[in-house]
């Protein structure tokens, strides 16, 4: 039987929750051997990440993330020592599946979203067994990963301008305003202030999918002008966005942080896995 990592991240987070309880008994129940780790930093994620199975006890979408992130860092190659049998669309190998265990089995997070097991025992059953899903991931220049979407700007009122380009299309030239950009890859980011953004997005299907949402206005004669929503759509390998504004804040993964310069996320198909039932 399986040695099981139960891994739950995050400083101050006490006693081990019921769902994690409850994950613990369900697999010691079927007669593996549990431990209940709780990890404050990288070097404390990448110490569990040592052939176990892993199972993540995830509060919000941007700590799986950041054990992926961890497994990335882990098993991608150096560039000079790309392997001859990894996929020419790749520069990472596959990773090692792992389990996701939601703290809040009826929210609505990535692990929903994915349809993955939302009950502890589930969780359990299906991390002892061999049964997987792989899902693409996004990579991007700055070292980290994205799993459900990044969403640029779109946190308010303003607008903001730079360069959107996916493999050969231009979104934005840089001189229109953008109200929000939202680079895809699962279910996440689907609209914006009523307005479907994503239309097709698939996290297993090998591609980015991009939306820009850009105001425009049109003239009537005799009338008033008419604010509309422009939303230019593309699907492809990579998006690059280049800001021309001083700072863009964004969010990844639901983790907010700030764009001042030019941001490469690419995709990277069927590299994460996550054990299913």
């Amino acid at each position: 039987m399986y040695d099981v990592v139960l891994l739950t991240l995050g400083a101050g987070c006490g006693s081990p929750r019921v769902p994690v309880l409850a994950c613990a008994d369900a697999l010691s129940a079927q007669g593996a051997k549990v431990e209940t780790v709780t990890a404050d930093s990288d070097a404390e994620i990448d110490a569990v990440l040592d052939g176990r199975r892993v199972i993540v006890a995830t509060a919000a979408d941007g700590q799986l993330r950041a054990v992926v992130r961890r497994l990335v860092r882990q098993y991608a190659p150096a560039p000079s020592k790309r392997p001859a049998d990894l996929p020419p669309n790749r520069t990472i190998p596959d990773l090692p599946a792992i389990g996701v265990l939601s703290m809040d089995p009826k929210g609505d997070d990535l692990a929903s979203r994915l349809g993955l097991p939302r009950d502890p025992a589930d969780v359990a059953a299906a991390v002892l067994g061999d049964k997987v899903r792989r899902f693409d991931l996004l990579r991007n220049d700055g070292g980290s990963v994205t799993l459900d979407g990044a969403l640029v700007g779109g946190t308010g009122p303003s607008s903001w301008r730079g360069r959107v380009e996916v493999d050969d299309a231009v979104l934005s030239d840089g001189q229109d305003p953008i109200l929000a950009c939202v680079v895809g890859n699962s279910t996440g980011y689907t609209q914006f202030d009523g307005y479907p953004l994503l239309t097709t997005p698939d996290p297993a299907d090998g591609v980015v999918e991009v939306a820009v949402a850009v105001p425009v206005v049109t003239r009537r004669l005799l009338r008033q002008p008419r604010l509309r929503l422009e939303v230019r759509r593309a699907r492809g390998r990579a998006v690059a966005i280049t800001p021309r504004d001083e700072e863009i804040g964004y969010v990844d993964d639901g983790v907010k942080a700030t764009l001042s310069h030019k941001r490469s996320w690419w995709v990277e198909p069927g590299a994460w896995a996550v054990y299913v039932r």
